[in-house]
């Protein structure tokens, strides 16, 4: 779905989750915006006065279904309050389908929800793009159930990481929660999660299960919504992805608290840290900025700015702990920095 200046004012987190997602345009902006009418009589002019220049043109922007929320968030701030000429256009194809457009110079930015891989580098460099990522705010994997499972609502690190690899409880994967915990329901388990398109899925599987495969009966997703609704009809099922999709649908599915040793800690603002309490499943989500789009069009360079002053300002209402605000600094001083 990309999220358009238009329809700024009736956007809500609501229709995000509802909607499916659209392809990311892989048009050309040709509005730079880059100069002001009055810059011959603005020589000496504070250079910070870029941040107030009336601009024009578009930002294109696509990647992560987990970071949705909160850049198009930013995108309506921007378009409203600073910069009512610029469309910011936000799609979610996921991680590894937006990174595909923005190797080739498609997209602006390219959110994501896990590290920019060794290939992605090549294939930028081997098309001239000098590239920067950056850590936006931080996210925690949850583990979602159906409301009425009244026996997971805690579970252990490691029962978690056992019951989603295939072949470790059941050659044929087909588990049951009794294979979990004895006195659990014998009761068949339904795995959802998201599919590769996305970041989450490859965090979930790089990191959590150490590259092992997932067990074969889960049954993967390009929509989040899809999996909020899959889990809320599902008394037997357990999914994952990211907090702001559980934070923002409580009402539909319930968070499994997660004991990494020290007893049961559920996700929330205050415990998704790298080093807290809910260390293990905190993971930083990203945003990569084209430096060559920021050279050459001053909207692109203006949104970027906007990301590092603003994110920690709508990281909580979209479901994100956010950054320490030296890191965030660092982020904006360095755009700011290009030329």
């Amino acid at each position: 779905m990309k999220f358009f200046k238009r329809s700024a004012l009736t956007l809500g987190m609501a229709s995000m989750m509802l909607f499916a997602t659209a392809c990311g345009s892989s048009g050309s902006n040709t509005e730079t915006g880059g100069s002001s009418s009055n810059d011959s009589n603005n020589n000496d002019a504070d250079p910070k006065q870029e941040q107030v220049e009336e601009l024009s043109g578009s930002v294109l922007i696509d990647g992560s279904g987990t970071v949705f929320p909160l850049m198009a968030r930013l995108a309506e701030e921007f378009m409203l309050n600073e910069q009512e000429k610029v469309s910011v256009e936000v799609s979610r194809a996921g991680t590894s389908a937006g990174m595909k457009k923005y190797v080739v110079g498609e997209v602006d930015l390219a959110n994501a929800s896990r590290g920019i891989k060794d290939e992605e580098v090549a294939e930028l460099e081997a098309n001239n793009i000098e590239s920067k990522e950056f850590k936006v705010a931080l996210d925690g994997l949850t583990m979602v159930i159906h409301p009425e499972n009244d026996w997971a609502g805690e579970m252990t690190e490691e029962e978690i990481k056992t019951m989603f690899v295939t072949g470790n409880i059941k050659e044929d994967d087909v588990v049951m929660w009794s294979d979990i915990r004895s006195e659990w329901p014998e009761e068949q388990i339904n795995f959802y999660g998201p599919n590769e398109n996305h970041g989450t899925n490859e965090f979930f599987v790089d990191v959590i299960i150490e590259k092992q495969d997932l067990v074969k009966t889960i049954n993967l997703q390009q929509e989040y919504s899809t999996l909020v609704s899959l889990v809320s009809e599902d008394k037997n099922a357990i999914a994952f992805f990211g907090y702001g999709y559980y934070a923002n649908n409580t009402d539909k599915i319930k968070a499994v608290a997660v004991d990494f040793g020290n007893g049961p800690v559920a996700p929330s603002l205050d415990t998704i840290e790298e080093d807290g309490e809910y260390g293990p499943f905190t993971r930083p989500v990203f945003t990569n900025l084209s430096i060559n789009a920021a050279k050459e069009k001053a909207q692109v360079k203006a949104f970027a700015e906007y990301i590092f002053t603003a994110a920690n300002d709508f990281a909580g209402e979209t479901g994100f702990a956010p950054l320490p605000e030296e890191e965030l600094k660092a982020n904006l001083e360095f755009v700011q920095s290009i030329k």
